[in-house]
């Protein structure tokens, strides 16, 4: 394992972690407009598979995607201020928590309808496939898109195609308030690829560099025009389905196994002669949320009357 790509990996979980922890304190606060969906414990995912990814690559991400974001290159101060509904966000305080996008980082949209990432990135796919330069594009999704038709049609057409696309699916065992056993007849997403004759991988989301090293395989193979693949991350949120979510449809012991396997404590088990420089990481992390926290609260909202820019032809509001 190289120390610099693990300790990479450590500060883009670490930087995550605390954006969402004040992402939830807001919340408490009164002070974030609409829900919200964080994901604390998931962080493994997105750094893991964003590490591995070029800057003109592009994603697309769900209501759960603040970690995604920030793994490929969003930053906190744009991003918080857009959960705030501030003019400065990167959407101009329109989009709320589950719609943050950032084109220019490559991030092609948050969603909030369930799979409806998945024909996006499909598109990215496509147009990188066209642009011929080893573009790829990848789409993370929950287990509950799995059953929506879009994620099949999505996965024929890249097969059919060989399109530079790789499905990521993290897999945290509820489909919002329904276990995943309830809810999919397969259990295993990842078996969902072999009738598309599309390589589907399951691996463990809480081993930040076991998903970097299945992510990487994956887009290298999608660059060099092998076409699709399946990415099946197991991992658990330690949050409800929203912030507020009264959790009845699961048991404390269940929670308290999952955060025994917190993805930044299994990555810092595994650097046992870094422990100064991971702390170093953690309070540079909580300083710039902190900083980052301020900063977007003191930028002024959104003016109600430029709600309907960007809607209509020529961008004026009217």
């Amino acid at each position: 394992m190289n120390a610099e790509t693990a300790l990479r990996l450590y500060r883009t979980m670490a930087r995550i972690r605390q954006f969402e922890i004040g992402a939830s304190r807001l919340m408490a606060a009164g002070k974030l407009p609409g829900t919200l969906h964080v994901s604390i414990g998931q962080e493994a995912v997105a750094a893991g598979v964003c590490d591995v990814l070029r800057e003109d690559d592009h994603i697309t991400t769900t209501h759960r995607g603040h970690g995604h974001c920030l793994a490929k290159g969003g930053e906190p101060v744009p991003m918080l201020a857009e959960l705030l509904g501030r003019a400065s966000g990167y959407c101009g305080g329109r989009s709320g928590s589950m719609h943050i996008a950032d084109p220019a980082a490559g991030i092609l949209g948050a969603n909030a309808i369930v799979g409806a990432g998945i024909p996006i990135a499909l598109g990215g796919a496509f147009a990188a496939a066209r642009k011929g330069r080893g573009g790829v594009a990848v789409a993370f999704f929950g287990e509950g898109a799995v059953a929506q038709g879009v994620f099949h049609e999505s996965l024929n057409l890249a097969a059919l195609w060989r399109l530079p696309l790789v499905l990521v699916c993290e897999n945290n065992l509820y489909v919002e308030l329904t276990p995943v056993s309830v809810h999919l007849a397969a259990e295993r997403v990842a078996d969902h690829a072999a009738p598309y004759g599309v390589p589907g991988t399951r691996v463990d989301g809480n081993d930040v560099l076991a998903v970097r090293s299945a992510a990487r395989e994956a887009v290298e193979r999608a660059r060099a025009g092998g076409g699709p693949a399946l990415l099946e991350c197991m991992t658990y949120r330690w949050h409800g389905h929203f912030e507020g979510d009264p959790q009845r449809y699961r048991e404390d012991a269940e929670v308290a196994e999952w955060k025994a396997a917190d993805p930044l404590k299994r990555l810092a088990e595994a650097l046992p002669d870094a422990a100064s420089e991971l702390a170093a990481i953690d309070a540079e992390a909580k300083r710039e949320i902190a900083d980052a926290v301020r900063a977007a609260e003191a930028e002024p909202p959104a003016a109600p009357a430029s709600v309907t820019a960007h809607v209509y032809s020529g961008g004026a509001a009217r």
